[in-house]
């Protein structure tokens, strides 16, 4: 009787032991995306990459940019740059967040750049918050292409490139959605709290 006990005591132990042995179970990771996204999409994931080089990071700047054979439209992107510093560090770091490879520099997925010396704030790239732009890129597409009809309509080939950034002489956040270039494009800036438009051409 007392080997039956101990038989049994001794598989149930066996099975416990099993049981805790079984790696916890975890949420099946999202796999990343393929196709361009908007900014805030890319802005978390550069953000959470960005707090593990320093705790004390702001950021100051998020701009898209272009890869091989993907057209940025509607408010998305294939590449996201994202620009932040540490005033601990006195350095500053560029992270990218693609959804296409643009080689040789950039590879799909997060690429964490090499830190740079960083003097701190100006008037001209303050910092701003994970809250600071409750308004998406797509969202500010629509309202700065519906701003720019006439001349997106004149130049249907020009392509839209966008960025958020903060400066004094705007008081909050601001998307800057440019059709062209600075010299010869259309542009305008769109609150990025709001959604409403700041200042257009």
């Amino acid at each position: 009787m007392q080997c039956k006990c101990m038989k049994a005591v001794l598989s149930l132990a066996v099975l416990l032991l099993a049981a805790c042995s079984e790696p916890p179970k975890t949420e099946t990771e999202k796999p990343f995306p393929s196709s361009p996204v908007t900014g805030k999409t890319a802005f978390w994931e550069l953000y959470k990459a960005a707090h593990s080089w320093a705790g004390d990071l702001q950021a100051f700047k998020l701009e898209s940019k272009t890869a091989p054979n993907v057209k940025n439209e509607a408010g998305n992107a294939a590449i996201w740059v994202g620009t932040f510093g540490s005033t601990s560090r006195h350095q500053a770091i560029m992270i990218t967040y693609a959804t296409s490879a643009n080689p040789p520099d950039i590879v799909r997925g997060i690429n964490v750049g090499h830190p740079f010396p960083w003097q701190g704030a100006s008037q001209d790239a303050l910092p701003f918050q994970v809250t600071d732009h409750s308004t998406d890129s797509d969202a500010a597409y629509k309202t700065a292409a519906a701003k720019a009809d006439a001349w997106i309509k004149k130049h249907p080939d020009k392509e839209v490139s966008f960025s958020l950034g903060n400066a004094a002489r705007f008081g909050t956040p601001v998307w800057y959605v440019l059709w062209g270039d600075s010299k010869s494009g259309y542009s305008v800036y769109v609150d990025a709290n709001t959604g409403e438009i700041v200042k257009g051409k």
